[in-house]
């Protein structure tokens, strides 16, 4: 049998690995303009394959997960995903970056699914354990944002790339020497915690199906967003490339907070009293964020990445409440399939506005689109708590 600390604390590391090479190359991307002779706007798009791929193939590997085996697919997300990134720094024009942001995209595509259900199967208490989870994904985000800004100014954009590939095909090894293949069906777990009445089970579906639109769409144009907005939008505060990736690391980590907030309160209140409050915050602040810098565009940052990624571990934590565990690694497919699909397009997306409006048109749009996480969090139902069985003496 595995140490469920051992396994969790791997899936952990894999959080931070996947949104960290997830978000390289938004951080990169400043750089590699001047270097490929290309502008912001025209290499942006080269990522939009990548972050389809993240949703699209998670319908495959979250089915692989379950039919196949969890751990055999996580082995195979940290020594590919490893191996895609150092290949984004061997490439030589916009077709082979566009292949190999690919080639991360369809690797990243297998830890949400696989990894979040392996979670829910080794965690004791689920909402404590998402958002630790949560904290580490959050930190790859800021770290990436930081080390990509370090690194890329003092060795160059294609280190930024080669240097995490190398550690995460190290973790894989490591991974693979001291986790087995297990089966954990009928195992104790921490998902049984709650249900909703069967009459109400559409309900539960249509909020997740729009928060997780709304706020997929916005977490993923945020997070690829940021490290450009801050660079215009800072300029009176700092132009350099390392201390701009140190400021939005600095906003990612308030989210690293949030997450890990949320998830003790999912484990002592019902979704829809934790989902409401945070459902409000994102349009306003959104909206608010369309027209500051310097430093209150910076606070009012803080708020949006707190707002949308404690909104992640609501939307992760409905999943694992509701699913039994044959079913969940496909479960989880379903909701990052539709969450990721949207957020790959919101890379287009966050381009497009970019050329017609600049970031004022952008983050107008996000913080309308975001009205409909609040619908969602005020039809969820109410929960029906189930009694967990007591622990042996």
């Amino acid at each position: 049998m595995n140490s469920p600390s051992r396994v969790i604390g791997f899936v952990n590391s894999a959080h931070f690995i996947d949104h960290y090479a997830m978000l390289i190359f938004a951080a990169a991307v400043i750089i590699m303009g001047p270097a490929l002779n290309m502008a912001y706007g025209e290499l942006l798009p080269y990522a939009t394959p990548g972050f389809i791929a993240f949703g699209a193939g998670s319908l495959l590997t979250g089915w692989l997960g379950d039919r196949w085996s969890r751990r055999h697919m996580m082995l195979i997300f940290f020594l590919g995903i490893g191996a895609a990134m150092i290949s984004v720094g061997f490439v030589s024009s916009p077709a082979q970056l566009g292949a190999a942001l690919l080639a991360i995209g369809l690797f990243a595509s297998i830890y949400h699914p696989v990894g979040t259900a392996m979670i829910v199967s080794y965690a004791d208490k689920l909402g404590r354990e998402m958002g630790l989870n949560g904290v580490f994904g959050n930190l790859g985000v800021a770290s990436s944002a930081l080390i990509t800004g370090v690194v890329g100014q003092y060795l160059g954009w294609r280190f930024a790339f080669i240097i995490p590939g190398v550690i995460t095909i190290g973790v894989g090894i490591a991974f693979a020497a001291l986790v087995v293949h297990e089966d954990r069906k009928g195992s104790k777990q921490a998902a049984a915690q709650a249900r909703v009445a069967r009459e109400h089970m559409w309900r539960v579906v249509l909020a997740l199906l729009l928060v997780v639109v709304a706020i997929s769409t916005t977490f993923n144009a945020v997070t690829v967003a940021l490290p450009k907005l801050f660079a215009e939008r800072l300029a009176g505060l700092t132009q350099s490339p390392a201390l701009l990736g140190v400021i939005a690391a600095c906003v990612y980590v308030f989210g690293a907070m949030t997450q890990y907030t949320i998830g003790r309160l999912l484990d002592r209140h019902s979704l829809k009293t934790v989902a409401l409050p945070l459902s409000v915050v994102l349009a306003p602040l959104l909206y608010l964020a369309a027209t500051f810098s310097d430093l209150p565009l910076i606070l009012v940052s803080i708020g949006i990445v707190m707002g949308a990624f404690g909104q992640v571990t609501v939307n992760d934590a409905m999943v694992g409440k509701y699913t039994s565990e044959e079913w969940r690694s496909r479960a989880y497919a379903v909701r990052y399939f539709i969450g990721f699909t949207a957020a790959g397009a919101s890379v287009g997306l966050v381009a497009w506005l970019y050329e017609r409006g600049g970031f004022t048109s952008m983050l107008h749009a996000f913080a309308a689109l975001c009205l409909l996480a609040i619908v969602a969090a005020l039809i969820l139902p109410p929960e029906i708590k189930v009694p967990q069985p007591q622990a042996a003496e």
